[in-house]
């Protein structure tokens, strides 16, 4: 569909586009936000270095492991010290968070519009932040939430209470084994209900965020919208970055709004509907609500 992928790192016209965008946060009849990990990275919530080293120094002693997201696939050789690495995870990026203030920021400069949000983030922030759970579509899974193994049925289940006491009762790096848990249908253990194979279970509650979104698209797709994305990298364009540019080029009414810390890209067709800014998310969303 295109033929041109344009790149840009500039940011000599900081100023202009704040201002663009500001106008176009103003005067729009819509804003769908993809918002990605540079996001929350952007908050605080990076899953390396210091905060890495808070939550997993001994888990990083003993195997090496230097950050959360290589660590969630390291081959522990028991449950109880899978679960011991994995109650921490859910516990330091899912319930062991106060509001903050980049998520208190976008929230503020969306209140007076119709918006939605589409993320592949698992963090839950925009919940802790006050972000209407009907507004809020999260492809990918859920740190709040555990399925069964092996997919034997389409249903997730709430982990709080149970990832508290793995917190409090666990010891040299394993949980106790009555702790561990398993389907309660097939027998099987329990995993993360994070996008990572086919065996992903999309439960009533993922299917009815997808319906609210494309009801969104749908309602909007002829009218004056702003696709603002935050933080989205490639590891997942189909997501989010392609279904935005496409929207985009569908409709000439349409803006796309990028902002990301790293590469800036997008297509030649929408150049001109487009507002691309390099740089810290915190510090742009703070200078459009200002």
């Amino acid at each position: 569909m295109f033929s041109k992928i344009q790149m840009t790192t500039s940011t000599k016209n900081y100023s202009d586009s704040i201002k663009r965008l500001k106008q176009e946060i103003k005067n729009t009849d819509a804003v769908l936000v993809g918002a990605g990990a540079g996001l929350s990275a952007s908050a605080g919530y990076t899953y390396d270095k210091e905060r890495f080293d808070h939550y997993f120094s001994d888990f990083k002693r003993k195997y090496g492991i230097t950050d959360m997201y290589t660590g969630g696939f390291y081959p522990f050789e028991t449950l109880e010290e899978y679960w011991a690495w994995w109650s921490r995870q859910i516990y330091c990026n899912r319930y062991d968070q106060p509001q903050n203030e980049v998520y208190q920021t976008l929230r503020k400069l969306l209140q007076t519009k119709d918006f939605f949000v589409i993320t592949t983030n698992v963090d839950h922030m925009f919940q802790i932040n006050g972000f209407d759970k009907k507004r809020l579509f999260y492809t990918q899974g859920d740190y709040g939430l555990w399925q069964c193994a092996k997919a034997c049925h389409q249903k997730t289940y709430d982990n709080e209470e149970t990832d508290r006491k793995m917190i409090a009762k666990q010891h040299n790096m394993k949980i106790p084994s009555k702790l561990v848990p398993y389907c309660p249908i097939c027998g099987a253990p329990m995993t993360m209900n994070l996008r990572c194979d086919d065996s992903f279970v999309q439960d009533h509650g993922w299917y009815e965020a997808s319906q609210r979104y494309k009801d969104f698209i749908r309602k909007y797709q002829n009218m004056h919208i702003l696709y603002l994305e935050l933080g989205v990298g490639g590891n997942t364009p189909v997501i989010i970055k392609y279904p935005f540019w496409k929207m985009t080029a569908q409709n000439k009414k349409a803006v796309y709004a990028c902002v990301n810390l790293e590469e800036i890209i997008y297509p030649k067709e929408i150049e001109k509907q487009s507002i691309c800014i390099n740089g810290d998310i915190c510090k742009v969303l703070h200078d459009l609500h200002n």
